[in-house]
């Protein structure tokens, strides 16, 4: 799916996990595309959803808005969100914005799977 300079992708990692790669830039028009993601990944299952950030380029607050309510939807829906691959900015601005509260933030993909495969509370 893609839309000016957003394109969103997401897939299957394992029958409880699921991930949606945001690449270029979350603004209001990743919208659609973003909770297309949600609903594309959402089975029965499925109880871990990572965000992966590695190649998101820009990010405004409309963008902090998609989050927050990607994070509600997703919750009532019973699904934990995890963040990976924020760079630095974008960590400070989850900080900021208090998003890392209510989003744990690991640094890639497998340490984030680490955590869900050893049971750790997230």
């Amino acid at each position: 799916m893609a839309r000016g300079d957003i394109v969103i992708g997401y897939r299957k990692i394992n029958d409880q996990t699921a991930a949606i790669d945001i690449r270029g830039e979350l603004t209001s028009f990743a919208e659609s595309d973003l909770l297309g993601a949600l609903t594309g990944v959402s089975h029965a299952d499925l109880r871990y959803i990572i965000l992966n950030f590695t190649d998101m380029s820009y990010m405004n607050s409309s963008g902090i808005g998609l989050l927050v309510m990607l994070l509600v939807r997703a919750n009532r829906l019973g699904y934990q969100l995890m963040a990976v691959g924020l760079k630095d900015h974008f960590r400070n601005v989850f900080e900021l914005t208090r998003l890392n509260q209510a989003l744990p933030i690991y640094a890639d993909e497998s340490e984030a799977l680490n955590t869900i495969s050893r049971g750790i509370s997230i």
